[in-house]
């Protein structure tokens, strides 16, 4: 299988963020903010989450989200930058090796979900364990947060 992936593989560039629990979501803004100087990009308080841009936005990420009173029921995720060419192939390369592509709302799919706020196309998938990972290509234009999450056509379609 390890042969398999390398040689097939989805095109993994590096990764682009990570996600932590924590007990205050603002308190940790102001901490990565102030202290380590990282440049908020997005809060949502509906979420209980926020994402914090690790040096040009764009390139890297950290999201902060409310752990509440039950921390193990946190389903965090890792994601992995690559090029939209890979992102855009992913679902197809996924099934091939045996694996699930998943939609921003954890539905099986043939095509990238767009997240607006960023832009970025994305893909989510589960290893062998479960853990939700991410393959994420930052796009080109300007960040369209009233849209939302869409799909890859629907975003595509603005274009047109």
């Amino acid at each position: 299988m390890l042969d398999r992936a390398v040689n097939e593989g989805i095109g993994v560039t590096g990764l682009f963020e990570a996600h932590l629990p924590v007990s205050n979501v603002d308190r940790a803004i102001g901490f990565y903010r102030d202290v380590v100087g990282l440049q908020p990009g997005l809060r949502e308080p509906d979420l209980g989450a926020a994402f914090i841009w690790i040096g040009a936005p764009g390139h890297s990420m950290l999201g902060l989200w409310d752990a509440g009173p039950a921390p193990m029921a946190l389903s965090l995720h890792v994601a992995f930058g690559a090029s939209l060419e890979d992102v855009l192939a992913a679902p197809r390369r996924l099934r091939r090796l045996g694996v699930t592509p998943l939609s921003f709302h954890g539905e099986e799919t043939n095509e990238p979900s767009v997240i607006g706020w960023m832009p970025a196309a994305a893909v989510y998938f589960r290893d062998p364990d479960g853990h939700l990972l991410e393959l994420l290509a930052m796009l080109d234009g300007a960040p369209d947060p009233e849209r939302r999450i869409l799909t890859w056509s629907d975003w595509s379609a603005k274009d047109s």
